[in-house]
């Protein structure tokens, strides 16, 4: 078995997880197979003081097809 890795940024005006769900939500669209994800750098945007976002740096783990394999 063969385990990609996609490195994501995701976003989140409420949380740092909900920016972590909403990276692995986006990735879930387009990538089968998810085993697990990473969840690094965590970052924030602020405006007059306040949090006004979350980012973060999100590595995602899927397991790759060997049916679509090439030889």
């Amino acid at each position: 078995m063969v385990i990609k890795v996609l490195e994501l940024v995701g976003s989140s005006r409420e949380s740092w997880q909900q920016a972590a769900e909403n990276a692995l939500r986006e990735a879930a669209l387009s990538v089968d197979h998810i085993t697990g994800v990473e969840v690094s750098n965590l970052t924030a945007d602020v405006d007059g003081g306040e949090i006004s976002s979350y980012s973060a740096n999100v590595k995602i783990a899927f397991a790759v097809d060997n049916n679509r394999r090439r030889r």
